[in-house]
């Protein structure tokens, strides 16, 4: 049965989904400027996210909520088995010196142990700081020190390194473990002697209103900030989001959904997911890579029904699939199937929306030719019984969005913050409007100031940042969580996010321009890795490229080029700077001529998050990269050389 059909056959039953139903108000002119959708889930009066593992191990003790990875195998673990292990290590933690309402820093990737940790924290009333594995010994020296961690875990002996650089000039050194060295068996060792009517009581004292963990903001502009989010806040949009999508996952595959994930737990996004997932005992795996080399074999082996992940898995699963046909002779065979997906999905979309007739037999037909010769590959790549994935972290292009569709996995968009615990808007299972965020997540308030800006108020939103009533009272000064970026809400209130309040661009003729807008599309085309849009000030906008290097790689041998050959060489290269051009003519049709890019330039290197161009979220560093690039940006603007485009 076609994805169209499935979800007619669950909105035709309705129950739950006639529930969301958002409440829409319009200005003077029509224009919907407010929209909330109210809650699935009331809020809680008593407990905290601390009880969900032990609820489970009451009401169902052997129902498997967890798969951990042991060498080859995924070994099941059951809800007992799970609670057990984590009231073990919340004693060891409590011998260990953690008082309620101590807090505990964790430094790891994504494992199995992070999930035993996390929950452990809360049973023993600690309060968890998640820090990136990727961080700095500055990065890690300043959580601690603003957070007042007595107690930090580490993962490696690389982060052991930087731990103990970080601590160097601290007062007080938090007492640290190793989880390579077995971190866990030494808490549980440690706690043999703590009784469980300690843990008891502690998980007791907890209400909602307590604060469960410190979660830093990404920092693209000065010091991260500490979000305190409270148990209240992760039971509303993790209770909400669960009731939200489960019973269409269910209902639809007629299976118990199953997810891998591979997001960094220290990013808000994932975290709020491990949660909702345990809370709903859908049975989840750990991937410490977000790099689709890495990830591929363990979703082939994992299998899972639905990911959650951001923009760059979507844009180098579908690059990859390209390379792969390109390296085959059958380029030209990748580019029609692409189209035809595309296609495919947009009248399979307005027959669902009521709006169009559907795909026409040649399209039908030429969909199920490219099942077999593409898109399979496609669902092969993302572990085979995928039907539903999750995007955030940054925008999707709707194009992508609409490849996946026909090759049978349907993308549902978000928007959120670390303030806002992760989704604040969440195209809904049952009416999904690509090139949107969606709807508010229920129980949540959207609304649209004069200036665009978009503010959230409900349950999600964060009461305080950390020992920061300045950045607090900016923040929340009206009730409503002022987000910094700036959207639209549709007649039906979906909201878009059409940039950054402080990134935009403003060129001397006065036309006001967001980059983002133009730097999704772009990032997503073939050899593009990374860009930047400038021109604040300037006559014109223009882009920075950096070119992926897989593809660069690949894009060379096709044409029986050498491998290392090098950028200097290819930013004057015309096939290249031709095929960028292309890619920079996609990313145009979005905006006016006003706003489009007039001139780009091939840089060398990378933007990445270890020479300081991008944050752990993968967000660019505006003012690091236009310092590095200062020279490049410069010649962008000197006299233009005719016939080359990028200068």
């Amino acid at each position: 049965m076609g994805v169209r059909q499935d979800m007619k056959r669950v909105r035709a039953r309705g129950g739950w989904a006639d529930r969301v139903v958002p409440e829409l108000v319009t200005d003077d002119a029509g224009a919907v400027r407010r929209v909330t959708v109210p809650p699935l889930v009331e809020p809680p009066t008593e407990g905290s996210t601390a009880d969900i593992p032990f609820r489970n191990a009451a009401e169902a003790p052997d129902a498997v909520v967890l798969r951990r990875k042991e060498g080859e195998r995924w070994v099941p673990v059951t809800a007992a088995g799970f609670a057990a292990e984590v009231s073990a290590v919340a004693r060891g933690l409590v011998a260990a010196g953690l008082p309620p309402g101590g807090r505990v820093a964790l430094m790891s990737r994504t494992r199995y142990e992070w999930a035993v940790l996390d929950f452990a924290i809360w049973a023993a009333g600690g309060q968890s700081v998640p820090v990136y594995p990727t961080a700095s010994a500055d990065q890690l020296a300043w959580q601690l020190a603003d957070s007042g961690a007595t107690q930090l875990i580490v993962e490696t002996a690389e982060h052991a390194e930087v731990a103990e650089r970080a601590v160097a000039e601290l007062p007080q050194r938090p007492r640290r473990w190793r989880l390579d060295e077995d971190a866990l068996a030494q808490l549980v060792e440690l706690g043999r002697d703590t009784p469980e009517s300690e843990i008891t009581e502690r998980r007791a004292a907890l209400t909602p209103d307590t604060v469960a963990t410190l979660t830093y903001t990404s920092g693209t502009t000065g010091r991260p900030k500490g979000c305190a989010l409270t148990h209240a806040n992760l039971h509303a949009e993790t209770a909400n989001l669960t009731e939200l999508l489960i019973p269409v996952f269910e209902e639809v595959t007629g299976q118990r959904p199953t997810t891998l994930i591979f997001l960094p737990l220290a990013h808000i996004l994932g975290r709020t997911i491990q949660i909702a997932c345990l809370a709903g005992r859908v049975v989840i795996g750990h991937c410490p890579s977000v790099k689709p080399d890495e990830l591929r074999p363990q979703l082939a082996s994992f299998q899972p029904t639905f990911v959650v992940g951001v923009p760059y898995l979507f844009e180098k699963i579908h690059e990859t699939g390209r390379a792969t046909a390109e390296r085959l002779g059958r380029g030209a065979s990748f580019e029609r199937a692409d189209r035809i997906a595309v296609d495919w999905a947009r009248a399979e979309l307005n027959a669902y929306h009521g709006t169009g007739p559907g795909p026409g037999l040649g399209l039908r037909a030429a969909k199920a030719l490219y099942d077999l010769l593409v898109y399979r590959r496609i669902r092969a790549a993302l572990g085979g019984r995928l039907r539903y994935a999750i995007s955030g972290g940054s925008p999707l292009d709707e194009r992508l969005s609409l490849f996946f569709f026909g090759c049978g996995v349907l993308v549902y968009e978000g928007y959120g913050l670390t303030e806002t615990t992760s989704a604040a808007t969440l195209n809904p299972p049952l009416a999904p409007r690509f090139g949107t965020v969606g709807q508010p997540v229920p129980g949540t308030s959207v609304r649209i100031d004069d200036d665009g800006e978009v503010r959230i108020a409900g349950g999600i939103v964060f009461g305080s940042y950390w020992a920061n009533d300045s950045a607090t009272q900016q923040a929340l000064n009206d009730g409503w969580f002022h987000t910094g970026d700036l959207g639209r809400l549709d007649a039906d209130g979906y909201l878009t996010i059409t940039g950054r309040k402080k990134d935009l661009l403003i060129t001397s003729g006065g036309k006001n321009v967001s980059p983002s807008v133009l730097e999704d599309r772009l990032r997503g085309r073939p050899l593009v890795g990374q860009c930047m849009v400038v021109g604040d000030g300037r006559p014109y906008v223009a882009a920075l490229i950096t070119l992926e290097p897989e593809a660069r790689e690949h894009w060379l041998a096709v044409r029986k080029r050498p491998r290392d050959t090098p950028i200097a060489e290819l930013r004057e290269d015309p096939e290249l700077l031709a095929d960028l051009q292309r890619s920079v003519d996609y990313a145009n049709e979005a905006v006016s001529r006003a706003e489009s890019i007039r001139r780009f330039t091939v840089v060398e290197g990378e933007f990445t998050e270890e020479n300081g161009l991008l944050t752990p979220s993968l967000k660019i560093r505006r003012t690091a990269v236009a310092a590095a690039y200062a020279e490049q940006i410069e010649a962008l603007y000197a006299e233009r050389r005719r016939g080359n485009p990028a200068g």
